[in-house]
């Protein structure tokens, strides 16, 4: 979801539906990790209008955001190493 933010931000709906088609999370994990996420800092919101419907909140990623999202991709490739250490293939 941060990686998703680093590009643009995003209102939730189509920030779940993305997540849903690439990797099979469903709402009821995402928005409670998007409150999560918002409580620790991570991203912020704003609420904006639209003509056609309820108002949508859009999130961006914070300071801490960015440096969480870095953390993350610092983990991730130590976690891709080890599997592929395992795997016994190169990176």
């Amino acid at each position: 979801m941060l990686a998703m933010l680093s590009r643009r931000e995003s209102y939730a709906y189509e920030i779940s539906s993305t997540l849903a088609d690439a990797v099979g999370m469903g709402e009821s994990t995402i928005y409670p990790l998007m409150r999560r996420m918002a409580k620790d800092g991570f991203v912020a919101s704003r609420l904006v209008e639209t003509s056609s419907g309820p108002s949508r909140k859009y999130y961006t990623l914070t300071k801490a955001g960015w440096q969480r999202l870095e953390e993350q991709k610092s983990d991730w490739r130590v976690f891709i190493a080890a599997v592929n250490g395992i795997l016994g293939e190169s990176q």
